[in-house]
C-alpha cells in the first residue's frame, strides 16, 4: 500500500541534516560511562568532565550504513513470533501502569502479579494482539523480586512475544536467568530469546541516563533483543513546535542507534517514539491528543527514509473512562500511523494517560487492532474477487446470500465484533442496553472463565519456583 506523506524528499532530507546539526554542533549530555567509551572509541567527541558528547556527521552516517530492516519479536510458541514490517501492523499492549481499574468494584487500585497473570492470558486470547509489554507494575512484589513478579506470571500465562523492561542490572540478570530455566538452558534461550526488552534510555532533550543505558548496552553486547523510544514532550522538553520537536527527537534516535551500532554492527533496532505536545494550558501530559498522531507520521517518514522499521506508544488516551473521548483519541491517533506506515502501535488495555490498566478497554482495543489489520488487508485486487462469473450468475434483482461464495467468504471478507453493537434498537434494549464497556467486560470475563492453554506445564512451574524461592503465585483467575 502507498503511505500517506507530509514532507517532500528534499524536505526530510532537511530535518536529517537538522538533526546531525544537533548531535555535531550541540551534543547530549551521556551520564553513562559505558556508553561514553563506546562513543569515543566511535569517533565521537566526549568532554570526560562533564559528560558531553558530540556526535560527528561522519559517525552517524557510518552506522546508518549497518541498520538493519527488520526486527523480530521471538515468542515462547515459534508460530506467535512477529517481524516487522513484514508482520506490520504488530499491535502491542500499553506497558508498566501503576494501578489497574478493577473489573468487579470498578475502582482504581494498585496493580499485582496476579493481576499481570489474568492480563497475560486475555492477551494471549485475544487475535488481534500480538506482543504484550506487561501492562502494569505488581505492588505486591517480595523484596528483591520486583521484575521477577511482572515477568514470571507474564511468561507463565502467554505464549506471545513477551516485552517490558528491568530498573537495573541486577533485576535484568534475574529476568534473564528466567528466560533460560524456562528454555532449559542459557544456551538454548539464547538460540530464542524469547523475552523481548524496552528502555527509555534517551531524556529527553538529548540526554542519555545511567540505568537504562546500561542495560542497552549489556543486551546490545550480549546479542539479545533491545530496543529504545524516544519521548520528546514539547513545550516541556522540546520546543512548542511540531517540527522542531522533531528535529530532536529524530536526533535522540539517531544517537541511540549510533551507540547501538557502535556496540554491535548490525544490531536490530526500531525507531520508537512517543513524541506530545503538552497542553500548556495546565502543564498536562496530552499523550491522546491528536498532535501524537501527527507526529508518529512524521517520525515514520523519517524512519522509511532510514529503511527501520517504526513505531510506537500511539493510540493512548488521557480519558479516565471507556468512553467516546477514549474510543476517538485511539481510533484517530492509529489509524493516521498506520496509513503513514508505521509498524508497531503500543495502544491495548490504557486509560488515564498510562496510569491504570483496564480490561474493558483492552478486549475493545482488540477489536481496534482487528479492524487495523482489516485496513492493511485493504482490496486485495485480482480478478477471481471481481466475481464476474458469480455477478453474471446471480443477475439483475437476484440474492448473493444464498450462495456458496458468501458462506466461504463471509467469516474472513469482514470483521465480525464482539464488542460493537449491530443489533436492532428494540433487541439492545431487551438486553439492557449495554454500552462498549459492559460487552468488553463481559467477554474479558468469558474468555478469563475458560481453562488457561498458555500456564506453565506442571513440572516446569515446580523447577522455577524450586530455583526461584519465595515467587508470587503468578496464576490466572476471573475476580470473585
Amino acid at each position: 500500500m502507498d503511505f500517506t506523506n507530509y514532507f517532500s524528499r528534499q524536505e526530510i532530507e532537511r530535518v536529517h541534516e537538522a538533526s546531525l546539526e544537533i548531535l555535531e554542533k550541540i551534543g547530549l549530555l551521556v551520564r553513562n560511562q559505558k556508553a561514553r567509551d563506546y562513543f569515543a572509541r566511535g569517533g565521537c567527541s566526549v568532554d570526560a568532565s562533564t559528560g558531553l558528547v558530540k556526535l560527528p556527521r561522519r559517525v552517524v552516517e557510518s552506522c546508518r550504513q549497518s541498520y538493519p530492516p527488520t526486527y523480530t519479536f521471538t515468542a515462547r510458541d515459534p508460530k506467535f513470533d512477529r517481524t516487522i514490517p513484514g508482520d506490520r501492523p504488530i499491535v502491542v499492549t500499553g506497558s508498566s501502569a501503576p494501578n489497574i481499574i478493577d473489573p468487579v468494584t470498578g475502582e482504581e487500585r494498585r496493580a499485582t502479579s496476579g493481576d499481570i497473570a489474568n492480563i497475560a492470558y486475555l492477551f494471549n486470547e485475544l487475535p488481534g494482539f500480538d506482543v504484550f509489554s506487561i501492562s502494569t507494575l505488581a505492588d505486591d512484589a517480595p523484596a528483591g523480586m520486583f521484575s521477577l513478579s511482572r515477568f514470571y506470571p507474564a511468561l507463565k500465562n502467554c505464549l506471545k512475544p513477551v516485552r517490558s523492561n528491568t530498573p537495573a542490572i541486577s533485576d535484568l540478570e534475574q529476568v534473564l536467568d528466567l528466560g533460560s530455566t524456562i528454555a532449559g538452558s542459557k544456551e538454548a534461550y539464547y538460540e530464542r530469546p524469547f523475552i523481548n526488552h524496552h528502555y527509555c534510555p534517551v531524556v529527553s532533550p538529548l540526554t542519555m541516563d545511567v540505568e537504562s543505558t546500561e542495560s542497552v548496552v549489556y543486551l546490545t553486547e550480549k546479542g539479545l533483543p533491545v530496543y529504545g523510544t524516544v519521548v520528546p514532550n514539547a513545550g516541556m522538553t522540546s520546543p512548542m513546535s511540531l517540527m522542531g520537536t522533531l528535529a530532536l527527537g529524530n536526533a535522540e534516535f539517531l544517537a541511540l542507534s549510533t551507540l547501538i551500532q557502535l556496540i554491535r554492527p548490525g544490531a536490530p533496532l526500531i525507531y520508537a517514539v512517543l513524541s506530545t505536545v503538552a497542553d500548556m494550558r495546565s502543564g498536562n501530559y496530552a499523550p491522546g491528543a491528536i498532535e501524537t498522531g501527527i507526529l508518529q507520521m512524521a517520525h515514520t517518514e523519517m524512519a522509511r527514509y532510514y529503511n527501520v522499521p517504526s513505531g510506537g506508544y500511539i493510540g493512548l488516551t488521557n480519558a479516565h473512562s471507556n468512553d467516546a473521548q477514549s474510543g476517538y483519541e485511539t481510533g484517530m491517533n492509529v489509524t493516521a500511523a498506520l496509513l503513514a506506515g508505521a509498524d508497531l502501535f503500543n495502544m491495548g488495555g490504557l486509560l488515564s494517560s498510562l496510569m491504570a490498566f483496564d480490561f474493558a478497554k483492552m478486549v475493545i482495543d482488540n477489536e481496534i487492532s482487528m479492524m487495523l489489520k482489516r485496513i492493511k488487508r485493504g482490496m486485495e485486487f485480482s480478478e477471481e474477487n471481481l466475481c464476474l462469473d458469480l455477478i453474471a450468475k446471480v443477475g439483475p434483482g437476484g440474492s448473493y446470500m444464498d450462495e456458496k461464495h458468501t458462506l466461504k467468504n463471509m467469516r474472513t471478507a469482514a470483521v465480525l465484533p464482539k464488542v460493537a453493537t449491530r443489533e436492532m434498537r428494540g433487541r439492545w434494549e431487551d438486553e439492557g442496553r449495554p454500552d462498549a464497556h459492559a460487552r468488553a467486560l463481559k467477554e474479558a470475563k468469558r474468555i478469563l472463565s475458560k481453562e488457561n492453554p498458555a500456564k506453565f506445564p506442571a513440572e516446569l512451574d515446580k523447577k522455577l519456583r524450586a530455583h526461584f524461592p519465595g515467587l508470587v503465585p503468578g496464576d490466572a483467575r476471573w475476580y470473585e
